[in-house]
């Protein structure tokens, strides 16, 4: 039986493309940026599968490029109908399309305009070698009074020396298109001076990065019996853990309904699981650097973007692969094969113990643990996102940057200090990533309460004679202004998500902990538009009650906002967060100082958090582990 969870279908997104053209008011200037599964009531999908969900909807975006106006469609595909058409705010532009990104390069290149600026600064007048990434326009107080009302983009230019070339490696500094998407037509090209082309070209690929290292043998992962875990459609069951694996078009991998079975009881844990935004701003205000800023997920969308993993590449072992079924924004089918990669991995020893009386007799049990995976490229850049499930009940999420930097020209010997030089007259500018995380509780239900946990030394008194104590203080977060907090090394502040009216067998609300992983604070300042249109990075964790139209940290339409129409203005409310239905928002940043070694491709830099059963079990739910088992033996000692 199906989960009520499980994304479209490729047949069910094709139905959902008939519908929408049998729209009254259909043209052929409106694009579908995106079509996705409308979840169902949570209160069905708890009563699944006893009482069956016939629901099934499905939410289209789509973008009248004629009238510049944005829509939100719901569909019911059960009854085989349109139930709503919302017109989006007026201005409001959705997530670029591929489309899009294909149409606007060809714009570029064929731009008399852009042709005569290339000839003029560098005496170029064929533009099949030149490389066009589409860049998101934003909003600026000093923009153009012109760029008001249309859907743009601000694209960096490189050239190759061949078609297989490294383009990255000879950025056209100094001309700027602009291009407006509904006409799909250069507007203006900004030009802001000459910089000589790098001089060095720095490829990446094996047949043309030179003599490739040797000695590497050959390292085989085998599952002679197969995987532990079985698939059913997009229902994973591994190691005690239920979870239905998601994706759409715009947050990309998505992880629902996760339950752990204990003591014959599948106990709920996470709702919903998902990235919902984030934002790559620049640091470097030369008129040329300082617009980069990217919302990768509202205008870019992380699902639209994802790779076909390859088996011995992305993926090592005995690999499951689950596609994802899209539409481009013509409608026409678009199948992103082995999108999804799931596999188990080793991961060195879970626990262990030798008791010195009984030498002979060690303790050990090894670590398996499950990854669900994807990987997403937006232009320059890779995100690879793992969730990983662990059989001690952890859950961790690793997201692993990597891929090629965005680079600018520098002329000879000038000074650049908002970044580094990488390779003679090439510059990589400082940067920053923030990324935010949806996780919306449910641990053993839907009252939950999420606590502020910090340490704490306890008073010099004849208590503590030794000056030695201290203790973990827990501040129950009542309402949503008082949950939004930020990391603090000082108190190694943590947060505990607990359910009061379920109690473990010492009394105790039964509870897991959310420990953050690296983060960092954003070096711009708060009145930087970028800021001003991501205030989720504000603050790393903030807590709201569940919504179901509050899903993405910066809003529905971050692409070329005014301001922020998420987290910031949801908590403005104030509204009451204990014992309730919870949602917890982690905002984690990595500042990107560039150094040489990141060039031409940089190596994968790790950053997450890890979720930890914290009085949810009664003991180790990984005692009943059984000792190592290798081919064709045991580990008779442990």
């Amino acid at each position: 039986m199906n989960h009520p969870l499980e994304p479209l279908t490729q047949s069910e997104v094709q139905q959902a493309v008939e519908l929408l053209r049998a729209l009254p008011d259909w043209t052929p200037a409106i694009r579908i940026i995106s079509v996705t599964l409308k979840e169902p009531p949570k209160t069905a999908v708890e009563a699944w599968p006893a009482v069956p969900v016939a629901e099934r909807r499905a939410t289209a975006v789509l973008m009248n490029n004629a009238l510049n106006r944005a829509s939100t469609v719901l569909l019911d595909l059960a009854a085989n109908r349109i139930i709503q058409v919302q017109l989006a705010p007026e201005g409001a532009q959705p997530t670029l399309s591929t489309d899009e990104q294909i149409e606007c390069e060809q714009a570029v290149l064929a731009s008399e305009d852009f042709r005569a600026a290339l000839e003029r600064q560098y005496g170029i007048t064929d533009t099949s070698l030149v490389m066009v990434d589409i860049w998101s326009a934003g909003h600026y107080d000093q923009d153009d009074d012109r760029d008001t009302g249309q859907r743009l983009t601000r694209p960096l230019c490189f050239l190759r020396l061949d078609p297989t070339d490294n383009g990255y490696a000879r950025p056209i500094e100094g001309i700027r298109p602009v291009v407006d998407l509904n006409t799909m037509k250069v507007v203006r090209i900004e030009e802001y001076g000459k910089w000589p082309l790098p001089p060095e070209s720095c490829n990446y690929s094996p047949d043309r990065a030179g003599p490739l290292r040797t000695g590497i043998k050959p390292l085989l992962i085998t599952q002679p019996e197969g995987p532990s875990f079985t698939l059913d459609d997009h229902q994973l069951t591994w190691q005690n853990w239920k979870f239905v694996i998601g994706f759409n078009a715009r947050e990309g991998l998505t992880l629902h309904h996760i339950r752990y079975t204990d003591s014959g009881r599948d106990r709920g844990i996470l709702y919903r699981a998902s990235l919902t935004e984030m934002v790559v701003p620049y640091g470097d205000p030369r008129p040329t650097q300082a617009r980069k800023n990217a919302f990768d997920v509202g205008e870019y969308g992380m699902g639209m973007c994802a790779n076909g993993l390859q088996l011995g590449c992305d993926c090592l072992g005995d690999i499951t692969y689950l596609d994802a079924d899209l539409c481009d924004s013509r409608g026409r089918t678009l199948t992103i094969p082995n999108a999804i990669c799931i596999h188990e991995e080793d991961y060195g020893i879970l626990w262990k113990h030798t008791d010195r009386r009984l030498p002979d007799n060690p303790q050990v049990r090894r670590s398996r643990r499950l990854v669900v995976s994807s990987i997403s490229t937006v232009e320059n850049y890779e995100y690879g996102f793992y969730w990983y499930f662990y059989q001690d009940g952890n859950i961790e999420f690793q997201l692993k940057l990597t891929g090629v930097l965005s680079l600018g020209a520098a002329r000879p010997g000038e000074q650049l200090p908002h970044g580094a030089m990488v390779a003679p007259q090439l510059y990589a500018p400082n940067h920053q990533h923030f990324f935010n995380m949806r996780l919306d509780f449910d641990i053993d239900g839907q009252g939950n309460t999420v606590s502020q946990v910090d340490l704490v030394g306890d008073p010099i008194d004849d208590e503590n004679p030794f000056e030695n104590a201290f203790r973990a203080k827990a501040t129950p977060l009542r309402t949503e202004k008082q949950a939004c907090a930020n990391l603090k090394l000082e108190t190694a502040r943590t947060w505990k998500i607990s359910n009061p009216s379920h109690l473990n067998r010492l009394g105790e609300a039964v509870a897991y902990k959310f420990i953050p992983g690296d983060n960092s604070v954003p070096f711009a300042s708060p009145n930087a538009w970028w800021r001003k249109r991501a205030r989720f990075v504000d603050h790393h964790v903030w807590v709201t009650p569940y919504a179901e139209n509050e899903n993405f940290a910066a809003g529905d339409f971050p692409n070329q906002s005014l301001a922020d129409h998420g987290l910031s203005t949801w908590v403005e409310a104030d509204r009451p967060i204990e014992d309730t239905d919870v949602v917890l928002w982690y905002t984690f940043g990595h500042t990107h100082i560039p150094r040489p070694e990141d060039y031409p491709v940089m190596p994968a830099n790790y950053i997450g958090f890890l979720l930890k059963p914290i009085g949810f079990f009664d003991r180790n739910p990984a005692n009943d582990l059984p000792p190592q088992i290798t081919i064709g033996k045991s580990c008779e000692h442990c």
